[in-house]
């Protein structure tokens, strides 16, 4: 697959956590890849998809991403990538199904983590430590081809933020040209 500084590229988005949200209720954003992705083949090129080797992520308590989130916010939740989900942008929404969420048994999850504020870390010895814990994410050797026109950030509450926060996503990935087998592969187990 092409993974080199001549094919590389990046894109980003973000996720606005309202301190609304409940507990089970998920935020939702759409990042559109139809630029990227052409599924059909014309005469003698191939179909493309999205390579999506590695993905980075960070909490900020500002929109500018300039500020962590401070050791008394509270909150948890569990967010990720999906794989044409095309759940628009929500928030408070009850997302049902697996292929709804961020799980490693999701075969459309592309990434995803756990994230515990400190409050709750520092008040609960139990808790996870690091307190972002990354579950599933793609490689740079086996990356996560989009063929769908979409991919969705979700986060899925499990204790309402204490103040308004971001989440922001960098994508590093390549547009790869797909032979028609892995195609079809690849649309059969990317549908919702």
């Amino acid at each position: 697959m092409a993974y080199d500084i001549k094919d590389v590229f990046y894109l980003d988005t973000e996720l606005t956590m309202p301190t609304a949200t409940s507990s089970g209720e998920a935020n939702t954003v759409q990042l559109d890849l139809s630029a990227y992705i052409d599924p059909i083949a014309r005469g003698r090129s191939k179909g493309t998809g999205l390579a999506i080797y590695r993905v980075s992520h960070s909490i900020s308590t500002t929109s500018e991403g300039k500020q962590p989130p401070g050791m008394t916010l509270t909150g948890s939740f569990r967010a990720g990538l999906i794989a044409g989900a095309g759940l628009g942008s929500q928030a408070g929404a009850t997302l049902t199904g697996t292929a709804n969420q961020p799980t490693a048994n999701n075969p459309l999850a592309v990434y995803g983590f756990d994230y515990y504020s400190p409050k709750s870390s520092i008040a609960n010895a139990s808790m996870p430590s690091p307190i972002n814990t990354t579950f599933l994410t793609p490689t740079k050797e086996v990356p996560y081809v989009c063929v769908r026109d979409n991919v969705c950030v979700v986060a899925t509450m499990s204790v309402a933020m204490g103040t308004q926060s971001y989440i922001s996503f960098r994508l590093e990935c390549a547009q790869i040209a797909l032979d028609q087998a892995t195609l079809n592969q690849l649309l059969r187990t990317q549908t919702v």
